[in-house]
């Protein structure tokens, strides 16, 4: 068995990669790990999106948990982030999540939080991942009433929605909202909260039924989302991946705004308020060029990470920031919440465009979204991190970018499970930017091949 936690969580196909066997030793050795300085039974939140393993997968965590004498409370279908949030409100030691967020299907994975509600970092994974891989039967058996048992939250969903409500102060009303639940977690904490701030809501993809989740539906998939925002009139539509940790936006048009337009409207909002901690938005390396423009023409600073939120996140709690994400709509609000949220930043965006009484095309457009172009280079697996070393590679790299002269970018970058480089080439012209990323990748294949 190779290493286990990915970059988010313990994820695969279930029943196949994820079995419920490894859901009993991730509940077992997550329980004991992260408990194992209290000083009372432990209580561990467990919730999950809408897919058909989940039931399984549940049953086999549960009873992990419980094995090593800790106290679960089930939440049912709920959000991720809610998952987050409610660890804190409900004085919980840890949280689970069982979900695969964007994927398929037939994928699962399993993600905890901390009792603080962040996901848990490398050295706690590695030592849960150790218990696991090593077989050592180290973990307490306790027996007779010492044993771990399972509880319901029955108010889960209404407590996360109170929550995320409170965010923001007033109403909705009057604001035509069309959404799309990719018949996942958010399929009935998004219109409630919705309906509740008295906005007009219109739904679709809100009927899970554990194969539909994001198929051809939710943020992944946006085309109908786009026409239903087209033939209801609504004034924006609002599409969340399966776990409902991240939202992408519809104008009135029908035209995507993604997650730097999001968070340039946004930040923007909130430094006019004077409510922006250091005037300063967190993004990655992948994300537009123009939000850096955008930044430079408005008096915001954009502080950029490796891309990966729980990178953004690390940078935000590091230098006291209070907005950051990433193109995909997974996008923090420090103050708010722990991880990204696709509830809370649907309603922060509603907020703005009621209290702006602009369109969304209009408050979109302070964004100029410069033409990406992606081409993978085929390398060999030996070679592939040395383009950073290689002249003639770093060379052309440095010539593109003073031709570009501040209005385009260049970025290389490895991937991480084939052998590949990407690279990245954005810049005014689609065209030209297409053409020059093409030599590029021509000349990184005969250097690295």
């Amino acid at each position: 068995m190779g290493k286990l936690f990915g970059t988010d969580g313990v994820r695969g196909v279930a029943n196949l990669e994820l079995t419920p066997r490894l859901a009993y030793q991730l509940g077992q050795a997550g329980a004991y790990v992260l408990t194992g300085e209290t000083k009372h039974t432990p209580k561990i939140l467990v919730g999950m999106d809408t897919r058909i393993s989940g039931d399984m997968l549940e049953a086999a965590l549960i009873s992990g948990i419980c094995s090593v004498g800790a106290q679960v409370v089930s939440l049912g279908v709920i959000p991720t982030p809610a998952i987050a949030y409610l660890t804190r409100l409900y004085d919980a030691d840890a949280g689970v999540v069982i979900s695969a967020s964007h994927n398929p299907f037939e994928y699962n994975g399993i993600k905890f939080f901390n009792s603080n509600g962040y996901k848990l970092p490398d050295a706690i994974e590695d030592k849960i991942e150790e218990i696991i891989l090593s077989g050592e039967d180290e973990l307490p058996r306790p027996i007779g009433q010492n044993i771990g048992f399972k509880i319901y939250k029955e108010t889960a969903l209404e407590d996360y929605v109170s929550f995320v409500k409170g965010t923001i102060s007033g109403d909705l009303e009057n604001i035509k909202v069309a959404i799309d639940c990719a018949n996942g977690a958010s399929f009935q904490a998004a219109p409630m909260a919705l309906y509740e701030l008295k906005a007009n809501v219109n739904v679709i993809n809100n009927e899970p039924d554990g194969i539909n989740i994001n198929a051809g539906c939710g943020s992944t998939h946006m085309k109908q989302l786009q026409d239903y925002v087209r033939k209801t009139g609504a004034h924006i539509g609002l599409a969340f991946d399966g776990d409902a940790d991240r939202v992408l936006a519809v104008d009135e048009k029908g035209n995507i705004v993604d997650g730097d337009q999001i968070m340039a409207i946004i930040g923007l909002h909130l430094k006019q308020q004077g409510m922006l901690a250091h005037n300063t938005i967190v993004a990655t390396v992948m994300s537009n060029m123009g939000l850096d423009i955008m930044a430079r023409n408005n008096g915001l600073v954009i502080e950029k990470t490796k891309v990966g939120d729980r990178y953004v996140l690390e940078e935000m709690l590091n230098r006291g920031y209070m907005l950051g994400g990433e193109q995909s709509g997974h996008i923090i609000f420090l103050e708010h919440n722990t991880t990204g949220d696709g509830l809370l930043t649907a309603i922060q965006l509603l907020k703005v465009l009621k209290d702006s009484g602009k369109k969304l095309s209009e408050l979109a457009g302070v964004l100029q979204v410069l033409p990406q172009v992606l081409i993978n280079a085929k390398v060999t697996n030996e070679k592939k991190d040395k383009y950073l070393d290689d002249e003639v590679i770093k060379k052309m790299c440095q010539e593109l970018e003073d031709e570009f002269n501040g209005e385009g970018r260049v970025l290389i970058r490895p991937s991480g499970t084939e052998p590949l480089v990407r690279v990245m080439i954005e810049g005014k012209d689609k065209e030209i930017i297409t053409r020059r990323a093409k030599e590029l990748v021509r000349v990184i294949e005969g250097r690295l091949s």
